[in-house]
């Protein structure tokens, strides 16, 4: 079973997005898949509740890790993981102690940077990614490529010896999958194409194991 988390010490940088897309996105490719939040809010569980109203789409087992032990059904190929916001110190050691890979996301703005640079110091140190153990990979969320704190970000990123894996627009597609529970590319096609172009090379570096 591969573990995945999302994680940002930062709060409102999407991991909820993130984590819930990156499960449809391989539930859809037939994978059987767990999400477990650890986040006090439960907005991914909420997610999957939402979920319930339709027939005909992948099953995601939901894990309240707040509550409950982290157990992955029987047969689980991908357990992804929603950290809590405002991690930092030993915390992070701890939930790292679970993971093969890790994912990032990074808004564009001068605050949330300087929030990513601290919190990617923290994380560098790390014995497990000192290791390797724990692969890390960045997403650039939120972007509007024609604006400064784009280009501020994008100058930061490039600074950084971890991968990049894709840049994300800001759209309406993602408010739409977050009310209704579906994945995003479980919308209209005509919709999400875009997107899809974007989040294909993340999935094919998650998919072949974070390298």
């Amino acid at each position: 079973m591969r573990s995945i988390m999302v994680m940002n010490a930062k709060g409102g940088c999407g991991k909820t997005t993130l984590a819930t897309n990156i499960a449809t996105w391989l539930a859809d490719d037939g994978y059987q898949v767990a999400l477990a939040d650890f986040d006090p809010q439960g907005c991914a569980l909420d997610w999957l509740q939402a979920r319930e109203d339709y027939d005909g789409i992948p099953v995601i087992q939901g894990i309240d890790a707040n509550n409950e032990a982290v157990r992955a059904r029987r047969g689980t190929d991908f357990l992804i993981m929603e950290a809590p916001a405002a991690v930092h110190g030993s915390r992070i050691n701890e939930l790292l102690r679970r993971v093969e890979t890790l994912i990032v996301p990074v808004l564009p703005s001068p605050i949330d940077t300087r929030a990513a640079r601290r919190f990617l110091a923290e994380l560098l140190s790390s014995g497990r990614v000192k290791r390797a153990q724990t692969r890390i990979g960045i997403v650039a969320n939120r972007v509007r490529e024609n604006t400064n704190s784009y280009h501020q970000l994008d100058r930061f990123l490039h600074e950084l010896s971890i991968p990049v894996l894709t840049h994300l627009r800001e759209s309406q597609a993602y408010i739409r999958s977050a009310e209704t529970g579906l994945g995003l590319f479980e919308l209209a096609p005509s919709l999400v194409r875009q997107d899809f172009e974007q989040w294909e090379p993340m999935m094919r570096w998650l998919q072949g194991g974070g390298r």
